[in-house]
């Protein structure tokens, strides 16, 4: 199934992605650090759910409480709630 996150206190302001039988699919950031969230869409293509939220969630980015990593865990745990 599809989704679509906004992000809240990050440079990226959206994130697309797919879960499909419990792993993660077609993940798209907007905005942000291009280079640097290319990456992380590349590393989680087709890994587990619960293998994303184990390395990611949590992840600050500077003095913010969040990050683009920690945001893309929180549209997961939105994803899975719905």
């Amino acid at each position: 199934m599809h989704y679509t996150y906004q992000t809240e206190q990050t440079c990226s302001y959206q994130i697309d992605f797919d879960i499909e039988n419990g792993r993660l699919h077609n993940v798209a950031f907007q905005g942000g650090c291009h280079g640097n969230l290319q990456g992380v869409c590349r590393l989680v293509e087709g890994m587990e759910v619960s293998q994303v939220l184990e390395r990611l969630e949590g992840i600050r980015c500077g003095w913010k409480d969040t990050s683009c990593p920690d945001q893309l865990c929180r549209a997961i745990r939105q994803a899975m709630a719905a």
